[in-house]
């Protein structure tokens, strides 16, 4: 099937909204049913509080840990799924878009992290399996490969929800570039990325990659990490953040248990793409970035 060229091959971004978000930087335990409690508190918390947008951390009902990914793994589409039934009552009930962080989710044989998307009435918009799995080597800092575990997702997620057009990365998908860049071309006006940085890579990159996401593509970025528990085998950075087009932090906070609220104005994007309008000045002659899920012809 031939590719649509997402350099010159742009879809429009659909009509701007001034959006209320909250990103709930939870603390996970070994108890599943704890965890699953603290995510449904924080959500009405945050709707309570006027959130139109909720986000939840990766792996927020376990442990991060290869050893706890296949004991807490459930089925989602077999319907043996208390995480997904949680999120989809919480969406419901507290009439938000809900961006469900990850879960540990078992599928024909397999186990994948994945993120969930509800709308407000409760029904699952989309599903984002983290793509690029997280297997790294930093000698003398850190070791981990979520491959001895997981598989990686086969596609790219963008959900057309109540609040805006969303694309979907997990952690380690904020590393790669291009997958942003066909989120940017695919019309999305903000990328959620559910992550869990770690305390070596997360003083180093996670703001970074935040802002150069948001800029490079002139869109709106919103990451949510879980809280940092030193007792635990992988200790998380935290800093839940979110980014404006222009590289400004629109919200963050530390490392402790908490949940940070920011408005998006969307209308924004127009403003700093026709200030810069770096979508009219590529050069395909010279390079192209190819969206192998799309059409030539697709709009």
């Amino acid at each position: 099937m031939a590719a649509a060229n997402a350099t010159t091959n742009i879809l429009p971004t659909p009509p701007p909204q001034k959006v209320k978000v909250a990103l709930c930087q939870l603390a996970v335990t070994a108890d599943k049913q704890a965890n699953l409690h603290t995510a449904e508190r924080a959500i009405a918390d945050a709707a309570g509080n006027g959130a139109q947008l909720v986000v939840l951390p990766e792996m927020w009902n376990c442990p991060y840990s290869n050893d706890s990914f296949p004991t807490y793994a459930e089925d989602v589409e077999g319907g043996d799924s208390p995480s997904a039934a949680l999120l989809a009552g919480a969406a419901k009930k507290n009439q938000v878009v809900l961006v469900g962080g990850s879960i540990p989710e078992r599928s024909n044989g397999r186990l994948y992290n994945t993120c969930l998307l509800y709308g407000r009435s409760g029904q699952l918009l989309g599903r984002h399996r983290k793509v690029h799995l997280f297997d790294i080597d930093i000698p003398g800092k850190i070791v981990f490969k979520e491959s001895e575990t997981l598989t990686p997702g086969e596609s790219l997620t963008v959900v057309d929800t109540e609040v805006a057009r969303l694309g979907v990365g997990i952690c380690y998908d904020i590393r790669f570039p291009e997958m942003a860049m066909l989120y940017a071309a695919r019309g999305a006006q903000l990328i959620v990325y559910p992550g869990a940085f770690n305390m070596t890579t997360g003083p180093a990159h996670w703001e970074l990659l935040q802002k150069a996401r948001a800029v490079d593509n002139q869109l709106f970025v919103a990451t949510c990490s879980p809280a940092r528990n030193e007792g635990s085998s992988y200790v998380a950075w935290g800093h839940s953040t979110a980014v404006d087009p222009f590289g400004e932090i629109l919200g963050t906070t530390d490392h402790q248990p908490g949940i940070v609220y920011c408005e998006m104005d969307f209308g924004a994007l127009e403003e700093r793409r026709a200030n810069m309008p770096l979508r009219h000045q590529k050069r395909p002659d010279l390079y192209a970035l190819m969206d192998c899920a799309r059409g030539p012809s697709e709009a």
